[in-house]
């Protein structure tokens, strides 16, 4: 054990010996910023000694999904079935041990998914090149946790394993600003009442993270873990989704059961290509892509090619997605569609698309 992890050990000891209540919660915050630099800390050093052994991963496609999941539960065989990759698969641990990609087509989509060497427990300390590993999870814009239906166990460790290298799994980014100020110490206010962060806790986090001067805004009602993640400015947002896979060897009884302490999952079995049409429809939604069709002057639409952009992306937006040019160039747009009250209305660039609308862009002459 390292010095920074006997550091983290010895605070996590006094946090657990620690009655929680509203007299100790401003101390419990500032320990707790205490283990989330130190982890920062042994993050830097870790990388830093670990140059040149990284994952290269090359990102292509409308989008990228990552399989997480322990040795052995079927990642490489599920790689196969939704795309045209030729992942090694075997029965035994380890098979993988290498980023394989694949290119899984839907909806005119090209999904980039990433088969990753199984994680071990530990992996976010560096056991099994686990950094390496979970550092793909972070930069992904899905991750999909496959779990052998016998070990459901193993989703605690997953998110245990993800949250210590900093990622939050669907969550969002906390509607929280931080704006140093040179003097005036610490202004606290909400638009919202806060029931999970009193102002002394918020002061003792951020005394933690030596700022004496600032102005902070809640427009949410946060706690402590969450607002050191604010502090920190360096964690993944990221949508998950749950596989268990080989649900060809239990009854429905078990299912039931599972469900009943499990969080939200999708039955599949890779190997009998159980239920892998509504886990691809499932992957292209949680991606929140849509498909937009284009439209030149005097044509009809081309409806067999659309762009595909993620929900909320403005016109101007899609425009960047096509040429330079037509954001450099634009005047406006028109547009058919959901998202317009008449077809072929006139828009602004910052026109919020929808799924299956038409656009035409218009250029200045």
């Amino acid at each position: 054990m390292s010095g920074i992890e006997e550091k983290i050990k010895a605070i996590e000891d006094e946090i657990h010996n620690t009655q929680y209540n509203k007299a100790t919660s401003h101390h419990i915050g500032k320990l707790k910023a205490k283990i989330a630099r130190l982890k920062e800390e042994e993050i830097k050093r870790s990388s830093s000694g670990n140059k040149g052994q990284g994952f290269y991963v090359k990102k292509s496609g409308d989008a990228t999904a990552v399989l997480v999941g322990f040795p052995s539960v079927g990642k490489s065989t599920l790689l196969n079935e939704l795309t045209n990759a030729e992942s090694k698969v075997g029965a035994y641990q380890f098979t993988t041990l290498d980023i394989i990609p694949g290119i899984m087509e839907y909806n005119n989509a090209q999904i980039q998914i990433f088969d990753v060497p199984g994680i071990i427990t530990g992996a976010s300390g560096g056991k099994g090149r686990g950094k390496e590993i979970l550092s793909v999870a972070r930069d992904a814009d899905l991750i999909i946790v496959v779990l052998d239906v016998l070990n459901p166990q193993h989703l605690k460790i997953i998110l245990h394993e993800l949250h210590d290298i900093g990622v939050r799994p669907n969550q969002h980014k906390p509607d929280v600003k931080v704006k140093k100020t040179g003097r005036g110490g610490v202004k606290v206010s909400s638009t919202i009442p806060l029931t999970k962060l009193d102002e002394p806790t918020i002061r003792s986090i951020l005394n933690e993270y030596n700022i004496h001067n600032a102005s902070v805004l809640f427009r949410e009602d946060i706690d402590m873990d969450q607002f050191i993640d604010v502090l920190d400015g360096n964690k993944s947002y990221v949508p998950m989704i749950i596989l268990m896979n080989k649900t060809d060897l239990v009854d429905e009884n078990y299912l039931n059961q599972l469900r009943e302490t499990m969080p939200e999952f999708i039955p599949i079995s890779a190997d009998k290509k159980m239920n892998m049409e509504y886990l691809k429809e499932t992957i292209f939604n949680e991606l929140g892509l849509i498909r937009v069709y284009l439209k030149p002057q005097g044509r009809h639409a081309d409806m067999n090619d659309p762009l595909i952009i993620k929900k909320g992306t403005t016109v101007i937006e899609a425009c960047g997605k096509l040429h330079r040019e037509f954001v450099r160039n634009f005047r406006h747009a028109k547009v058919w569609g959901t998202s317009v009250k008449f077809p072929g209305q006139k828009v602004g660039p910052d026109h919020v698309l929808e799924d299956e609308d038409i656009l035409r862009v218009i250029l200045k002459k």
